[in-house]
């Protein structure tokens, strides 16, 4: 046994409250920079991730809260059981144990209870826009105070607090500044649906859901109260959603009048937050983006 075996093994000890002793374990992809692992053990089968050069310390106990909330909100879909959620400390790194769900080939059924699924989540709701603290999506740090105001949230805290990272960064001109500055200031035009404060998952694309022996399930969340639509324009920016989940959920809520006009102009956070953490072509995408909307 190695001496991050060793530390999982005390962390289950710890949270279990009875002996625990190590089985083997299986490495699994653990997204862009983490460590991941199914961990077998005498006390069942756990989910394992870690990292001692998180960007920030607080990462994984951010997303433990979006996981407890998400499951708070719905029984339709699997949501991880958090075990543990730990910063780095005494040199050792932040790690993130749940409980392990293990997948399985999809049926019809469960391409419809994830539409199902997600509709419930979205109907949890909450009086203003935001989240019990700021977390990640990525390695970008979410701005979730909260504010009653949707088009202030979105505008300011979503993508003005991005174009400030990326001029940060040097990624962005001044000129492109004022563009998404002009953007910010139509809003209003735009969405004016008044959309609730709806539990988002945040981080929807085709990676954070799988079908397992328990249901549909998401994992690695950035959870926040926010329009409903913003979830469904990330599913649509990459793809990977059977016409069955878009008909389900439709079914179950529909959304309203507009919803494929601002699509796009939910996806723009994405492309920004893509830009600031990978740069490439995805400020030109975001530029073509917010120039359509001027």
């Amino acid at each position: 046994m190695n001496m991050m075996q060793a530390y999982l093994l005390s962390l289950l000890r710890d949270h279990l409250g009875t002996a625990v002793d190590w089985q083997g374990s299986e490495s699994l992809a653990g997204g862009c920079i983490n460590h991941a692992s199914r961990v077998q053990t005498t006390r069942g089968t756990f989910f394992a991730k870690w990292n001692d050069h998180l960007p920030y310390p607080d990462m994984f106990v951010r997303e433990a809260e979006s996981l407890r909330e998400l499951r708070k909100a719905t029984a339709t879909l699997a949501i991880p059981e958090v075990l543990v959620a730990t910063s780095p400390e005494n040199d050792h790194p932040a790690v993130l144990i749940t409980e392990f769900l293990p997948s399985r080939s999809a049926s019809a059924d469960d391409h419809a209870q994830l539409g199902r699924g997600l509709a419930e989540l979205h109907r949890h709701q909450q009086t203003q826009f935001g989240f019990y603290h700021d977390n990640y999506c990525g390695a970008t740090r979410q701005d979730n105070r909260w504010h009653e105001d949707w088009i202030h949230f979105y505008g300011q805290q979503r993508i003005g607090h991005l174009v400030e990272a990326i001029r940060a960064k040097g990624g962005m001109t001044s000129e492109e500044a004022s563009l998404y500055e002009r953007l910010i200031g139509l809003l209003p035009q735009w969405i004016a649906h008044r959309p609730v404060p709806s539990l988002t998952h945040g981080d929807l694309w085709s990676g954070n859901y799988l079908f397992t022996t328990q249901g549909p399930a998401l994992i690695d969340p950035a959870s926040s109260y926010a329009d409903r639509e913003c979830d469904l324009a990330l599913m649509a920016m990459f793809g990977g959603f059977s016409s069955r989940v878009w008909e389900v959920y439709q079914a179950t809520w529909p959304l309203p009048s507009g919803w494929k006009e601002r699509q796009p102009l939910y996806m723009l956070y994405h492309y920004l937050n893509h830009q600031y953490l990978f740069g490439g072509g995805y400020g030109a995408q975001a530029l073509r983006i917010a120039r359509s909307y001027l």
